[in-house]
């Protein structure tokens, strides 16, 4: 009996990492810092580092960016202390539907673009982390889309923001 526990013990912890890697999921993860007071918050920089590759992207990005950041209270500084630092990170990539054709593997697999954005606001001086938003989802690379792509994806990211109301 004692050998059965052992083994049903080792077995629920060797599968325990497994049930994390099921299908990616889409749409936007948030972790906040609960100590954090964000109705303090008035005034930002941004911080460059990891910006999308692409200028338009990068500029239609920071631009979506303020006007959330605006519609929430703050105020971009140029330069000069501030009450937060913002920088994000882009990524586009191919993802691949390898579940819809198990029956046939000679069968092509559903490629679609996806794009990855990570937000960040840090806290001056120290680097702590006071929001960090990262949002993964099927987009549209037509170029005539791209703006409506960025717009909606920052928008998805601001409806977690902790102020807003629900």
């Amino acid at each position: 009996m004692k050998r059965f526990a052992i083994a049903a013990l080792a077995l629920i912890a060797f599968s325990l990492p497994l049930a994390g890697q099921g299908p990616l999921e889409y749409g936007v993860n948030v972790v906040t810092d609960k100590s954090a007071d964000f109705t303090k918050l008035k005034t930002y920089v941004w911080q460059s580092g990891w910006d999308a590759g692409d200028r338009k992207v990068h500029t239609q990005i920071v631009g979506a960016v303020d006007r959330e950041l605006k519609a929430l209270g703050l105020t971009l500084k140029t330069s000069g202390p501030s009450d937060v630092v913002v920088k994000y990170a882009a990524l586009r990539r191919i993802d691949v539907e390898v579940v819809s054709n198990r029956g046939d593997e000679n069968a092509a697999r559903r490629q679609f673009d996806v794009g990855s954005l990570l937000l960040l606001m840090l806290e001056p001086g120290t680097g702590k982390e006071l929001f960090r938003a990262r949002l993964n989802k099927p987009i549209e690379v037509d170029p005539a889309k791209v703006d409506a792509t960025v717009s909606s994806a920052v928008a998805e990211i601001f409806a977690k923001y902790p102020t807003k109301k629900k």
